[in-house]
């Protein structure tokens, strides 16, 4: 089990960092194309693809992300996901907008699961155009061991309803090397299939937390016809390539419940919509 100092890594709470970007066609167009059905002439989450981290091929680590400890803090361990987090929608991009990203760490902790040793980062960040902030988000990243990536994903799920809406998709290498093009995402394992086999131990390619949560939410804009207040999502277990998938919602109160379900029918991220 690693030792974590965590009193160290805590030291980074509040750091900030601001990127610029614009809107441009071609990344509308292109996440367009990638997502193959779509909400709005702007697909929601199109946040996720605007100012990614990009640094030089020096600064990468083995696993294809940026090294850590400038802006994120230098966990010491070696496997990195995205948790989930929530997104409130303010306002819709358009083409053309210039757009802030405005980053802050907001918490870092850690515990003992059955993965072992676990730190979770909290960022926000905020997404600021000339009409004010269009989407504030809050996002966990967690870090673990190299520990079996199966270990913490056996234990059972309650049954879900029948959905009420549904649509089924397959996620091939392709859409996965087109959305890591887009986000400018070096992360190997949804990409390298040696290395995800060799290194991290997983049977296939993983479609991107990202991914599964803009499938969600358009999911909910085109079942709701409206772009949702608030939307939270939760990644529940591994997703990958080769597999057809479900994407799933019904009514819950005055919103939606929503889930991704693998072919096997296991959720793989859930999350909430709210109007």
């Amino acid at each position: 089990m690693t030792d974590i100092d965590i009193a160290h890594l805590r030291q980074w709470i509040g750091r900030t960092e601001e990127v610029a970007d614009v809107v441009t066609p071609r990344l509308v167009e292109g996440l367009r194309a990638t997502l193959d059905r779509y909400s709005s002439a702007v697909p929601v989450a199109l946040h996720w693809c605007l100012a990614p981290i990009i640094v030089s091929e020096s600064q990468l680590g083995p696993d294809g992300h940026a090294a850590r400890g400038a802006f994120l803090p230098p966990v010491p361990l070696p496997r990195r996901m995205f948790a989930g987090g929530t997104i409130a929608c303010r306002d819709a991009f358009r083409i053309g907008d210039a757009v802030t990203r405005v980053s802050r760490i907001a918490d870092v902790t850690a515990k003992t699961g059955r993965t072992g040793t676990l730190c979770f980062v909290a960022i926000d960040h905020e997404y600021r155009t000339s009409r004010g902030v269009a989407v504030a988000e809050h996002q966990d990243i967690v870090y673990r061991e190299a520990e079996s990536p199966t270990r913490a994903v056996t234990a059972s799920e309650p049954p879900r309803p029948a959905p009420r809406w549904q649509r089924k998709l397959r996620g091939d290498p392709v859409m996965l090397f087109r959305y890591s093009a887009l986000t400018f995402n070096a992360h190997r394992i949804h990409f390298d299939r040696d290395y995800c086999r060799d290194v991290e131990g997983y049977p296939g390619l993983l479609v991107h937390g990202p991914l599964q949560a803009t499938l969600l939410i358009e999911h909910a804009v085109e079942a709701r016809g409206a772009l949702p207040h608030q939307f939270s999502f939760r990644a529940v277990r591994p997703l990958f390539d080769g597999v057809e998938f479900s994407i799933n919602a019904v009514e819950e109160g005055d919103g939606l419940s929503l889930w991704i379900a693998d072919d096997a029918g296991r959720a793989t991220m859930t999350a909430t919509a709210r109007w």
